[in-house]
């Protein structure tokens, strides 16, 4: 039966509370001082314009006369991002299994493992180059480590939900039958949770890859050294090079990273 009552079309958004409203509205008076501390000017932006057209013409065309050598440098970046993420991704296994609420072996584990791998994500990668510079010296080495620890840090934290995550009704069949946690991580957890392991790896190769690139400017090995000399000594266009393998090196290792992962999950 028809009828001609009009019902009204709920609000779009509610209104919030006094107190979420003080909040939204701090938030936006930071985010307002924080323009002004970031030092933001479209003056400086608009004059430095012909400094950048300059600069980029003078990278016009590129110097491929050392080619060789950036190749060889190249190299050494993505063996420093293939080694350092294979090794942090290993190491992150166990860590992340004692990080996890269901399967630590004891509440004070499950702690200090979440304060260990929340301490390797928050120092920053650069942090650790500089740490492992000074502690072992200039080098891949160096570079290695810092991408290893930062890697413990993503992969772990990933890891982790991603076996919190995991369907429990294996798990609980395998400990109803007298399993020990082992056998249940390894036999029912770790398999279910493979494809989210497989994902988060190949991210974390390629934010390596580039982040392999910065370690080089602080004596960590690879490219980001060569980058920083042509730089400093004004040879816009030999860094032009440096920049430009640079940009495939990173752009090939996403195109195998996601060929890896739609071809695997």
């Amino acid at each position: 039966m028809a009828t001609n009552d009009h019902v009204a079309a709920p609000a779009r958004f509610g209104r919030p509370a006094p107190a979420r409203f003080l909040a939204y509205l701090l938030a936006v008076l930071f985010f307002v001082v924080s323009v002004d501390g970031a030092g933001l000017s479209l003056t400086d932006f608009f004059s430095g314009l012909p400094h950048m057209a300059r600069l980029a013409g003078e990278m016009v065309p590129p110097d491929f006369d050392r080619l060789d050598s950036v190749a060889m440098a190249l190299l050494e970046t993505f063996q420093m991002a293939l080694v350092g993420t294979v090794l942090g991704v290993l190491a992150s296994l166990p860590l992340a299994v004692a990080a996890t609420r269901t399967h630590a072996p004891h509440a004070l584990v499950y702690h200090a493992a979440r304060t260990l791998i929340a301490f390797f994500r928050t120092v920053p990668d650069l942090v650790w180059a500089l740490f492992f510079v000074a502690s072992v010296g200039l080098g891949p080495f160096a570079g290695t480590l810092a991408i290893m620890v930062d890697t413990i840090g993503f992969c772990g934290r990933f890891f982790a939900e991603a076996m919190e995550e995991v369907e429990p009704g294996p798990s609980e069949a395998l400990t109803a039958i007298g399993a020990r946690r082992l056998d249940v991580v390894a036999c029912a957890v770790l398999p279910a949770a493979l494809p989210s392991f497989i994902n988060t790896s190949m991210f974390s190769l390629e934010k390596a890859t580039r982040s392999s690139v910065v370690l080089g400017l602080v004596g960590a090995g690879g490219i980001g050294i060569e980058l920083k000399v042509a730089m400093d000594m004004f040879q816009y266009a030999e860094a032009a090079t440096i920049i430009l393998t640079i940009f495939l090196l990173v752009l090939g290792v996403e195109r195998a990273g996601a060929a890896v992962r739609r071809r695997i999950i």
